[in-house]
């Protein structure tokens, strides 16, 4: 009965899922023509977004542009979203980890980028653009940590926000500058700020342009550890170690227990309930949980 149930619901697990994922929130009918902004963005050159998958799952994501603190550059916009799409379609992968080159994380946009889209549309299509690419990355069915070494300012605060967690080494500092610039946040980080810390300590910390160190940061919930390396790579293992103990099972139940959540923190009940049904029907019977009953509840030890 409930199988029958389930196929005859009108709206798909294949469906719902891809709504929780790869769908954009703008498209020609919001006056937003994707292809036109990424032809202009591509003309923006400098740096790269690189992306490394490791065997065990885990997928490194590095801002590469150290020679502007990573800060992005329109092509490398245009190279985050060929990333992110790329993390979408991989059936292996359960973490990824976003990093800078160099001991630092971002330092926003280029600073060239932003003076060549100098128009109010120019503005709102970049915004539209880097919106649209943030809520594909924070709808991953992947676990997904921020490494922040070294500053992450303006644009670069607000993509921290877009990941599950945050770690951050002794001597970094997360600041929402946007203020100094005089303008808002645009990239989602301020909606995603205040879901993170609340409106109350959001206003604070944007309206006073604050230099969040990593303690002020734990103590807002804005960071979850303080990590404590003696070089970049020693961060970047220090922040796999962290992540494996969230990703320690099968991708197919690790990716399921992301979109879960994802789904009871951005639909309404009712639609998170049947995301959490179709999803249970893609896993139930699955090889894990027939393996974890033939355990005979040993996971309980």
């Amino acid at each position: 009965m409930a199988l029958a149930l389930l196929k005859t619901s009108p709206v798909s697990a294949k469906s719902r899922l891809l709504q929780q994922t790869s769908l954009s929130l703008y498209s020609s009918a919001h006056g937003f023509h994707e292809e036109a902004v990424k032809k202009k963005l591509l003309q923006l050159t400098g740096g790269s977004v690189d992306l490394c998958k490791e065997e065990n799952g885990i997928g490194i994501l590095t801002l590469n542009n150290p020679s502007k603190m990573n800060a992005f550059s329109g092509a490398m916009m245009v190279q985050l979203l060929e990333k992110v799409i790329e993390l979408e379609n991989w059936t292996d992968g359960k973490g990824v980890i976003i990093h800078g080159a160099k001991n630092t994380f971002c330092s926003g946009s280029d600073l060239n980028a932003v003076k060549a889209l100098g128009t109010p549309e120019d503005g709102v299509e970049t915004c539209m653009f880097m919106q649209n690419i943030l809520t594909r990355f924070m709808r991953l069915p992947l676990i997904s940590v921020a490494l922040i070494e070294g500053r992450a300012m303006g644009g670069g605060a607000e993509l921290t926000t877009a990941c599950d967690f945050r770690l951050m080494t002794p001597e970094s500092e997360i600041r929402f500058v946007h203020k100094e610039m005089g303008i808002v946040p645009s990239w989602g980080g301020a909606a995603r700020l205040v879901e993170i810390i609340g409106s109350r300590q959001s206003l604070k910390v944007l309206s006073g342009a604050l230099k969040l160190d990593p303690a002020q940061a734990l103590s807002l919930g804005l960071a979850e550890e303080i990590i404590q390396p003696s070089s970049e790579a020693e961060s970047l293992e220090g922040a796999r170690k962290w992540l494996r103990q969230f990703i320690d099972g099968p991708p197919e139940v690790i990716q399921a227990l992301k979109t879960v959540v994802s789904s009871g923190k951005e639909l309404q009940m009712e639609e998170a309930l049947q995301t959490e049904r179709d999803v249970l029907a893609t896993v139930w019977a699955g090889p894990a949980n027939l393996k974890a009953l033939e355990r005979r509840g040993k996971f309980n030890k």
